[in-house]
C-alpha cells in the first residue's frame, strides 16, 4: 500500500503544496495525514467539490502553482461546471491535479466491485466522464509507483494548462488514524434520532440525509418494528435532502414534513435554506457533529459556525439550538406544534456503533413505499 507521507512528499517535490476537497472514504487515510501535518492555510476542507476547484483556481492565480483537489467520484458532478467553464485549457487554462476516489470501480477483469446502490452507475461512468471533459487521467492502486505517477501528472497539468486526474482504487493507501477530540457530554447521533422518532407524529414523512444518519434511521425503524414507509433515505446526492423534503412539503401543504439533515450536507448546498425557510409545514432538523462522519470523521466548519443563526437570517420562522440531551424532547415538541417553518440544530458526537447495518431495501422499494404512504396521509 502507498504510505501517506510518501504520497505527500511526491506532490510537494513537484510543486504541489496546496490541498482542498471534500472527504471520501477511499481517501480518508491520506486526507487525514494531510490534515494533521499541514497548516490550515495549506489544507482547506471545502463545502463542495465545485468550491474546491474554485479554491484551486485562486491558488494558482496567486502562486503560479497547481493545487491538489480531492473528491469522491460522486462529487465529480459538483465540480464539472468550474472545471469546464473556468479551469479548462481553452478558457483560463488552470493547472490542477484532481484526486478522485473511485467508488463502484470497474476491475481489471471488467467486473464491478461490489458497492452501495448509489455508487454503481457513477462507478461505471467515471472514466468516461473524465474523457468527455477532456481531462487526462491515471489510475493508481496499492502497487503503483506513486512518485512516477505524480511526476507525470504534475508535468502534464503544467504543459497542457488544464486539469488532470488521479483516479484511486479501493485499498490504495495505508491506514493512518487522525486524532480527534470528542466532547463526551454531547449525545450520540443515534440517540438523538431515536428521540426524534419517539416524538415526531406518525403521519410526518422524514427525508434523511446521506450517510450514517439514514443508516441509523433505518436500523431504528427496524428495531422498533414500525415500518420504513414514512422515510426517504437520501443515500446519494449529498446535500440535496433539504430540497427533496421541500419538494414534498410543497406537494403536501396540509401535512408537516421533516428533513433530518447533517452539517456537512447542509454546508454543501446551503443556498437551499433560502427556499426551505418559506415553507410553513417544514421542520428542518440538523444533526451537527462538526464532521464528515460517514467518510472518516474529518471536521466541517459547522463545528465553529452556528447554523441556527444562519437559518434565522435566511428567514426561518422559528430557530432552535440544542446541545444538551435533556433539552431534545422539549425542542422537538415545540417544533412539531409550531405553525411556521422550523430549524432545529442539535449538537451531537461523531461516530457510530461498529455493528451498524445498511438498508436491506432497494432505492426503488424505498421510493414506492414512501409514495404509497404520501398518497394515504391526506
Amino acid at each position: 500500500m502507498i504510505e501517506a507521507d510518501k504520497f505527500l512528499g511526491a506532490l510537494q517535490k513537484n510543486g504541489i503544496n496546496f490541498f482542498t476537497g471534500v472527504p471520501d472514504s477511499l481517501l480518508k487515510d491520506v486526507c487525514a495525514y494531510i490534515n494533521q501535518n499541514l497548516p490550515s492555510d495549506r489544507h482547506i476542507i471545502a463545502t463542495n467539490e465545485g468550491s474546491a476547484v474554485g479554491l484551486a483556481i485562486g491558488h494558482y492565480l496567486a502562486t503560479s502553482n497547481p493545487a491538489l483537489v480531492y473528491m469522491q467520484n460522486s462529487g465529480l458532478g459538483n465540480a464539472i461546471n468550474p472545471l469546464v467553464s473556468l479551469a479548462d485549457s481553452k478558457i483560463y487554462g488552470i493547472p490542477m491535479v484532481l484526486m478522485i476516489g473511485w467508488r463502484g470501480e470497474i476491475q481489471t477483469d471488467k467486473s464491478q466491485l461490489k458497492d452501495e446502490p448509489q455508487h454503481l452507475k457513477q462507478g461505471r461512468i467515471t472514466l468516461g466522464q473524465l474523457e468527455l471533459l477532456g481531462i487526462p487521467w491515471e489510475l493508481i492502486d496499492k502497487e503503483s509507483d506513486i512518485e512516477n505517477k505524480i511526476e507525470k501528472l504534475a508535468k502534464l497539468t503544467k504543459e497542457r494548462a488544464g486539469p488532470v486526474a488521479l483516479v484511486v482504487r479501493k485499498g490504495t493507501f495505508a491506514t493512518f488514524k487522525e486524532n480527534f477530540v470528542e466532547n463526551a457530554t454531547l449525545p450520540k447521533r443515534e440517540q438523538v434520532i431515536s428521540s426524534l422518532l419517539e416524538h415526531i407524529p406518525d403521519n410526518f414523512p422524514i427525508v434523511s440525509t446521506t450517510g450514517m444518519a439514514s443508516r441509523e434511521l433505518f436500523e431504528l425503524r427496524k428495531a422498533k418494528k414500525n415500518g420504513h414507509q414514512r422515510d426517504f433515505l437520501t443515500v446519494g446526492g449529498m446535500g440535496h435532502a433539504l430540497a427533496i423534503a421541500s419538494g414534498i412539503a410543497l406537494g403536501k401543504t396540509d401535512n408537516k414534513v421533516v428533513c433530518m439533515d447533517g452539517d456537512g450536507a447542509l454546508l454543501m448546498h446551503m443556498g437551499a435554506l433560502a427556499v426551505s425557510s418559506e415553507l410553513e409545514n417544514l421542520i428542518h432538523v440538523v444533526l451537527n457533529n462538526g464532521a464528515h462522519d460517514s467518510v472518516g470523521g474529518q471536521p466541517t466548519r459547522a463545528a465553529e459556525v452556528c447554523l441556527s443563526d444562519i437559518a434565522r437570517c435566511c428567514g426561518y420562522s422559528l430557530t432552535l439550538f440544542v446541545d444538551e440531551s435533556a433539552d431534545i424532547i422539549e425542542a422537538v415538541n415545540k417544533a412539531v406544534s409550531y405553525k411556521g417553518s422550523v430549524f432545529l440544530e442539535i449538537k451531537c458526537r461523531r461516530g457510530s456503533r461498529k455493528d451498524l447495518g445498511r438498508p436491506d431495501r432497494t432505492p426503488i422499494e424505498n421510493r414506492d413505499e414512501l409514495m404509497k404512504f404520501l398518497r394515504g396521509i391526506l
